[in-house]
């Protein structure tokens, strides 16, 4: 069968750089750090003190208070980027089949808060069980997709995609799929995640994942940087609006971009480590760029997973290094996340937005607090340190990584007709 072409024609975010695409754009464009001490919780007693939050958002500017009570911020967040989304697609016209739209969704860890405040508030009392009676319905990871289709009527395709922060880059495959092979006209695609609490910012200091830079939160994302130590846990969403091109050009939509292929791929190798020689990463690019039918001398950007670990960075580097080989000097590379910081299943749905947002406006956001070579790292690349860069973009790959080894990559291209 010919399988459809899919084009993306609406975008929300609700991120550490700006609650709106634009603002989030903006803010990627200006290499703007997101990181700032916590003010969700006192943080005095954990090793890390820091973390990228969304700022100066209440969800009840955009939710009604007796709906929102009813939801995680890991929903409230996915709600508002939603929206966005929904109005800057045009989507909800007269005449639309919303038979055909469809939610899929990514989240690593879903109501994380309500998880952590309804244990820790039975665990402080005296035994007697007293629990909030939308605690399941608030922490588990499908309600967001649910709730997206009960707001707007759409009755297509509807789950989550579980794949730690590969969680939402598998979403958006999903999508993907779905549409070019016909299911559904529309898919809203995307990822949330709300886990800057006690347990998220504990749990990581335990696994020793996170950066303890607290004199200087603002330069403790450092992917590529020698001096780098952990990833620093942000929180947000964004979503996606992934259309068939046919629908998208009949109703008159804008246009970003193209989703010209998807790539997945396990390293069958660590629970939380990469493997020594980026198997895994190696096979999901490869497998993402004979999706797209694509020649490794296309590829004109990457949108790192980069999240600012040791080994994580400088694995992902040299396995791209061995999929384009003399074509990697060609290219620009770069680590949104030493901005946004590592917003863990839906890091590949921002990053997806920055990658996408590349190519329409031919500008390659770049990896700000590069002070340090690591020796590790070829310093030929172009890892486009601390500033961003104005080049065509036609084509882009946005890579995804989670703990069990899951890897995802999405590509992009410019939509030219």
């Amino acid at each position: 069968m010919e399988l459809k072409r899919v084009v993306v024609t609406g975008i929300g975010a609700v991120t550490p750089l700006g609650n709106n695409k634009n603002d989030f754009w903006k803010a990627l464009a200006e290499g703007v750090s997101g990181a700032a001490p916590i003010t969700r919780f006192d943080a005095e007693k954990f090793r890390t003190r820091f973390a990228c939050e969304v700022k100066d958002f209440n969800a009840l500017d955009y939710i009604d208070r007796k709906e929102a009570r009813k939801m995680d911020p890991n929903s409230h967040y996915g709600i508002v980027a939603t929206d966005e989304a929904v109005q800057d697609a045009g989507l909800l016209h007269d005449g639309l089949n919303k038979d055909r739209i469809g939610v899929i969704w990514g989240s690593g860890i879903g109501g994380f808060t309500t998880f952590q405040n309804e244990v820790m508030g039975f665990a402080q009392g005296d035994g007697t069980p007293r629990f909030n009676p939308f605690f399941v319905p608030k922490m588990i990871l499908d309600i967001t997709p649910g709730l997206i289709s009960i707001k707007y009527g759409f009755r297509g395709p509807n789950f989550a995609t579980v794949s730690a922060c590969a969680s939402s880059n598998n979403a958006l495959t999903d999508a993907f799929n779905y549409i070019r092979l016909g299911k559904a006209n529309a898919i809203i695609a995307g990822g949330s995640e709300a886990a800057v609490n006690e347990s998220g910012i504990g749990g990581f200091n335990a696994l020793k994942a996170l950066s303890e830079r607290n004199d200087d939160p603002a330069t403790a994302s450092r992917p590529f940087d020698k001096d780098r130590d952990g990833f620093v846990l942000g929180e947000g969403s964004a979503a996606l609006v992934l259309e068939d091109l046919e629908h998208a050009k009949a109703r008159g939509a804008k246009i970003y971009a193209e989703v010209l292929g998807a790539g997945m791929s396990a390293d069958a190798y660590h629970i939380t480590a990469p493997h020594p020689e980026g198997e895994g990463v190696v096979l999901v690019m490869n497998e993402a760029l004979s999706d797209a039918n694509l020649n490794l001398s296309d590829v004109d950007y990457i949108n790192t997973h980069g999240t600012s670990t040791p080994l994580g960075d400088s694995g992902e580097i040299k396995a791209i290094q061995k999929v384009f080989g003399e074509h990697t000097y060609k290219m620009n590379i770069s680590s949104t996340k030493s901005m946004t910081g590592h917003l863990l299943g839906a890091a590949g749905a921002v990053e997806s937005v920055a990658t996408l947002m590349a190519v329409y406006k031919g500008i390659v956001p770049p990896t700000i607090n590069h002070f340090t070579d690591d020796p590790d790292i070829d310093p030929k690349l172009n890892l486009t340190f601390n500033k961003a860069q104005e080049r065509e973009v036609n084509v882009a790959i946005s890579n995804t990584f989670g703990f069990g080894g899951h890897n995802a990559s999405i590509v992009f291209g410019k939509y030219n007709g």
